[in-house]
């Protein structure tokens, strides 16, 4: 029970960090965001430097950035992607990274991580214009060596 209140109180407090530096840098982050992954990583180096703690919210908190990155990069799909095939490819992806770093598990949490990044460039690389786009796209530049 003691690492549940561990973990309550890091997040907490990174949170509230994060809340603190957002409204004096003005920078656009999410406290809580930062708060879990704040608390996953100082588990994670701990756990590396030989630290002996209870690390079953590892975890959780590694279960839940997964799927929150999911939906934060979801908002910045590029129009026609599908949300919910991206979504229902990366989670999984993501959730096998998480299971690698909290094993720890290098070798499938690069594995992971590479697929990640494939669906990455697979959903956000542009692919090719279409006729309409690239007559747009010449148009455009057109107004745009009149304009000046």
């Amino acid at each position: 029970m003691a690492i549940v209140l561990t973990t309550v109180l890091s997040i907490l407090a990174i949170t509230v960090l994060a809340w603190a530096a957002k409204k004096m840098l003005r920078i656009t982050v999410c406290p809580i965001c930062l708060g879990v992954g704040g608390t996953w990583l100082w588990m994670v180096v701990a756990r590396y430097f030989g630290m002996a703690f209870d690390t079953s919210m590892l975890p959780v908190l590694l279960g839940g950035s997964a799927v929150g990155l999911a939906y934060q990069i979801e908002k910045r799909l590029p129009p026609g992607g599908s949300a919910l095939l991206w979504k229902s490819l990366f989670i999984p992806a993501g959730l096998v990274a998480a299971y690698g770093i909290a094993l720890p598990n290098w070798t499938l949490f690069a594995v992971a991580l590479v697929v990640v990044l494939i669906l990455t460039v697979l959903f956000f690389v542009p692919r090719h214009l279409q006729a309409n786009d690239s007559a747009t796209v010449e148009r455009l530049e057109e107004q745009m060596k009149k304009c000046c």
